[in-house]
């Protein structure tokens, strides 16, 4: 099947009146040498919605890509959106803005467009000149390597995120990987409210109580992994058996539509509202993948797929933690 290149997807209002397309490019697990590359590939396709971060190793690299799609003219500079993440070792809040313009350094920028903590982990402090990124891992060299959590309350590593945004570091601020409580006790004591919530869905992992709250709260939903288990499988923490796009029912609704299953699972997502962030390599993939919008799924066809759902999480520290890091961390619970 071929594709022709995409429109620029549509976008998001808001509710400090920013406009978020919804459909980005994620650059978990981006191999470093194919990021340089791949920037403008994507901004030739369509895309204006980078999805980055500290703890993916490789915000040097997308830098480098924006730098040369820039100097091109494939596109202005505030036509990009352009994410980051405050990794788990920074959150105390003398840390923040420092990691913050770590990401604005790497990335060749001025300021970020949203800038995210990205797990409600707060662990040990790593400088820069000891290991970046830091990973998870407090000390590889211990005879016992583990995560090293530390005190620290999410309203000051919160407060500390809005002071970037009162100094003009970043225009958003917001969170991910809260449950609906954690991020119901955030709104009680912000003095900025989050304005997106990036979390793991995917037809597998529905969440529409996360959906129904962040609506009636008017915080944008960023689904990741919004694929679901492909991205896990070759890290042992998925099985094949698990992979949605295998689903027959999500394979039925594709041959019905002459669509992909990456489309219609795509397209469930961005018709629920969300943003979504697959990741791929390949140029047929990035056209693909923004190819979402000459169609829409029926109220059947959108009811089967969210009957899908296994409550099947493949990113829990709860599990990993213990699995890889020899620290049980449940954030979920």
């Amino acid at each position: 099947m071929s594709f022709s290149p995409a429109a620029l997807a549509p976008t998001i209002s808001l509710a400090d009146g920013g406009l978020f397309p919804s459909v980005g490019l994620g650059f978990w697990k981006m191999p470093k040498p194919a990021a340089p590359r791949l920037v403008p590939e994507a901004i030739r396709a369509g895309y204006r919605h980078l999805d980055c971060a500290c703890d993916y190793g490789n915000e040097a690299q997308a830098g480098e890509g924006i730098a040369a799609a820039l100097k091109a003219g494939l596109c202005r500079r505030e036509d990009l959106w352009v994410s980051s993440k405050l990794w788990n070792t920074y959150h105390e809040p003398q840390h923040v803005r420092a990691a913050c313009e770590r990401s604005l350094r790497d990335l060749r920028l001025d300021y970020l467009d949203l800038y995210l903590i990205h797990f409600p982990v707060a662990l040990a402090y790593v400088p820069f000149d000891v290991r970046y990124p830091p990973e998870w891992i407090h000390d590889p060299q211990a005879a016992s390597p583990a995560m090293k959590p530390i005190n620290v309350p999410y309203a000051e590593t919160w407060a500390a995120m809005e002071a970037l945004h009162r100094a003009g570091l970043v225009k958003h601020i917001g969170v991910s990987n809260l449950n609906i409580s954690m991020l119901r006790e955030l709104l009680g004591t912000c003095s900025i409210r989050p304005t997106v919530h990036q979390i793991e869905l995917h037809p597998y992992l529905s969440q529409p109580r996360q959906l129904r709250f962040c609506a009636q709260e008017k915080i944008a939903v960023t689904a990741f992994s919004p694929l679901g288990s492909p991205s896990y499988e070759s890290i042992g923490m998925a099985r094949p058996d698990e992979n949605v796009l295998k689903d027959p029912v999500v394979t039925a609704i594709a041959a019905a539509h002459r669509k992909t299953p990456a489309q219609i699972t795509l397209r469930w997502g961005v018709q629920r509202g969300c943003a979504v962030i697959p990741r791929t390599q390949t140029p047929a993939r990035l056209a693909e993948n923004l190819a979402l919008f000459d169609f829409a799924l029926t109220g059947t066809e959108m009811a089967a797929i969210d009957a899908l759902d296994r409550r099947r999480r493949f990113n829990d520290p709860g599990h990993f933690g213990e699995v890889a890091f020899n620290t049980f961390f449940p954030i979920f619970d």
